[in-house]
């Protein structure tokens, strides 16, 4: 059986990352409802702030999963460069902490 031990910092920056990709999801969701309904939006600006502070994968998973702002090509050029942003501060991170 494979066992993963995780530092609690570690566990800490995965949940944060899980809540916040959460709310990211159900932002995504409620502005594609409001889209449909001809409501008031989410400002595109309000949902890369949540990717931003690390809500990227559940953004992803709703762009994927309910076919929303995938066309829009703008809005996937800065979702690429938050998500290009991250992994470069990962393998950063990584980095300094292996010397």
């Amino acid at each position: 059986m494979l066992t993963l031990a995780l530092a609690p910092w570690a566990i800490g920056i995965l949940g944060a990352y899980a809540l916040v990709s959460l709310v990211a999801f159900i932002s995504m969701a409620a502005d594609k409802h409001a889209a449909s309904r001809g409501a008031r939006r989410t400002p595109e600006r309000t949902l890369h702030l949540l990717e931003l502070l690390g809500g990227w994968p559940g953004s992803l998973a709703a762009q994927r999963l309910l076919r929303h702002k995938n066309r829009d090509v703008r809005y996937q050029i800065v979702f690429w460069l938050v998500v290009a942003a991250h992994g470069a501060f990962w393998v950063g991170a990584a980095w300094w902490l292996r010397r």
